[in-house]
């Protein structure tokens, strides 16, 4: 798969490093594109992003990147996180950045863009630029995580997102949590 991977200015870092951990990056074209605020975010969150040696890494304010025209073929673009107010430019079509380009030609051409939302309370408006982007053919999956595994630690609490993502995706992640398959692991009592 060709994928693009963005993340923008709103808190959740954690959910775009352990996505980028658990795509086999040498069985997929990955290209990141962070926004000032998202490195700014990331830093204060978790330190140094471990992106992986195979990524192609592109500054936002590039242009010239192949997945902001339609005639360039990709799979998918996730926005991990995705701030509020890049969900609304999105919404309103602005395209004014390469990660705002790359989503409207995502949805023009009516390719998979899943925006992971982390912020919370909404306004009206938020809920407004949600209904909007649905109604675009986007998928918007919050940053919800599940409690259905029993996570045991931050990093499992994050991973019932990323798992989500990677369904969406279309990838196997075959440590993924599977209703009425797998049985709760037991509670560990700190």
């Amino acid at each position: 798969m060709k994928l693009v991977i963005a993340a923008t200015g709103a808190s959740g870092t954690i959910y775009l490093q352990r996505l980028l951990e658990q795509i086999d990056c040498a069985a997929h074209e990955i290209h990141l594109v962070m926004s000032a605020h998202a490195k700014q975010v990331a830093k204060q969150e978790i330190g140094a992003l471990k992106i992986p040696k195979a990524i192609a890494q592109h500054s936002e304010n590039d242009l010239d990147v192949p997945f902001v025209s339609g005639s360039a073929r990709f799979d998918a673009m996730v926005i991990v996180p995705c701030s509020m107010a890049t969900l609304g430019r999105i919404a309103s079509g602005s395209s004014d950045s390469a990660l705002l380009r790359a989503a409207d030609v995502f949805l023009k051409e009516r390719r998979k863009l899943i925006v992971v939302p982390r912020e919370t309370p909404w306004n009206l408006i938020h809920a407004r630029n949600v209904v909007t982007l649905l109604k675009a053919g986007a998928i918007v999956l919050p940053a919800i995580p599940s409690f259905y595994s029993r996570p045991g630690s931050v990093t499992a609490v994050v991973d019932t997102v990323v798992w989500r993502i990677l369904d969406q995706i279309g990838l196997p992640n075959p440590s993924a949590y599977r209703w009425g398959r797998d049985m709760p692991k037991p509670i560990r009592k700190h």
